[in-house]
């Protein structure tokens, strides 16, 4: 599909930047959240993307992984008609919509789930569900999660039932989907689902969440389009915090190896992850956008780091709230601080709106040493170089044949 290859995503996590509540229960009824967003629509253009990435936003029991009803809205965030005016006002604005397709497993308060702790393992609904003998009621946790159940995937039925879904909501407007925790899904579901999937949406754009492997090779057996580009996402911070430029150059090498099998999501916050000026500050936080900018792949910008808004991972029960806050009612600025790192992320992002054959072109080592690495970027008679020095002398340069683009 085309107009992937000019994708710039603006990535959220509605829950959260919707003001919904999470570990507390909501008053009853359908609340008419998800149409905050679209005040944000003509800020996602004018800081160059083009793609709105959302986060989970079916029903669900507490932070959207753990899912009651695939087919419906979560009552947090609104209903089917919220959901219907804000893909068509980013159609009208041009700007793409992906959904965040959880997959994997259901969450403990499922139907499903239910059925098999009233009824056994003789229940119609144990089918979808994947069994764990070692578990109190028999049943597969994933990552340890109480409250959240695989699915079987070795059944036929979960195949039928994953295609119907991703069919819904493609046929409702969406463009694209993220297959959450792709990675404990076995290849040759995604690779039974997906042609069934194309076969009713031919443009649609499927990304892989997967934290470390061939990358190539999975796409290859999966048949998605893109897979979640870890590792140069840690690469990127670490490099940067540890003046280590060898490891950017070891994930650019293996980033520019997975070329003509997918294009990777390029990224340096998400949902998941502590924020980028967390991990670096504000200064090598600018000079991460940069890098990112002058690399293959599809590139995804989360909300909040045009900004510079901070928040830590922890380990422990709610320990992502920090990296998933609620967005101001207006996309203003609300200090100088905030309002210089929008305009430093206007101009990186610019580099990669002028310069669209990035997400397939094809980048090498010019120089390095032990402070100092030099990349560039070419496709055709086309080509963008970055110079990285590190230590007291922090910066980055970015220049193409018309001479400098960006100093940081």
């Amino acid at each position: 599909m085309t107009w992937a290859k000019t994708a710039i995503w603006w990535s959220v996590y509605p829950l959260g930047a919707c003001g919904a509540p999470i570990w507390t229960d909501d008053t009853p009824g359908i609340h008419h959240r998800l149409p905050r967003l679209e005040a944000w629509l003509d800020h996602i253009i004018e800081l160059g993307c083009n793609g709105l990435a959302l986060g989970p936003i079916w029903a669900s029991t507490t932070h959207g992984y753990d899912i009651e009803d695939h087919s419906r809205l979560d009552p947090r965030l609104g209903d089917d008609q919220d959901f219907d005016h804000l893909v068509a006002s980013c159609h009208a604005k041009g700007i793409r919509v992906m959904l965040d397709g959880v997959f994997n497993h259901v969450s403990a308060d499922h139907e499903w789930v239910r059925q098999v702790i009233r009824s056994g393992w003789e229940a119609p609904a144990a089918r979808m569900l994947k069994a764990d003998p070692a578990d109190a009621q028999g049943l597969a946790r994933f990552e340890g999660h109480d409250c959240l159940v695989e699915l079987d995937h070795s059944h036929p039925e979960v195949a039928e039932y994953v295609v119907g879904i991703m069919n819904q909501w493609l046929d409702r407007g969406a463009d694209g989907w993220r297959l959450d925790a792709a990675y404990r899904v076995p290849h040759a579901f995604w690779a039974e689902v997906l042609p069934r999937v194309r076969a009713a949406h031919p443009d649609v754009w499927v990304m892989a969440e997967i934290l470390h492997g061939d990358y190539a090779t999975i796409a290859e057996e999966t048949g998605v389009d893109s897979i979640t580009q870890y590792e140069l996402w840690k690469a990127i911070w670490s490099s940067l915090k540890d003046d280590n430029p060898h490891e950017l150059m070891w994930a650019i090498e293996r980033n520019q190896a997975t070329q003509g099998h997918e294009t990777p999501w390029t990224f340096i916050s998400n949902h998941d992850v502590t924020r980028i000026f967390s991990q670096v500050g504000p200064h090598l936080a600018h000079e991460a956008l940069g890098i990112l900018m002058t690399l293959s792949g599809t590139p995804a910008l989360y909300y909040g780091d045009e900004w510079g808004w901070t928040g830590v991972k922890e380990d422990r029960a709610g320990g992502d709230d920090a990296l998933r806050p609620e967005l101001p009612d207006t996309p203003q600025p609300r200090t100088d601080e905030e309002a210089e790192t929008q305009r430093l992320t206007q101009l990186a992002i610019h580099i990669r709106r002028t310069h669209p054959w990035l997400v397939d072109g094809s980048t090498t080592i010019v120089d390095y040493a032990h402070d100092r690495l030099v990349w560039r970027t070419v496709k055709d008679e086309d080509w963008i170089q970055a110079e990285l020095v590190t230590g007291s002398t922090h910066c980055l340069t970015i220049i193409d044949r018309t001479g400098e683009l960006l100093r940081i």
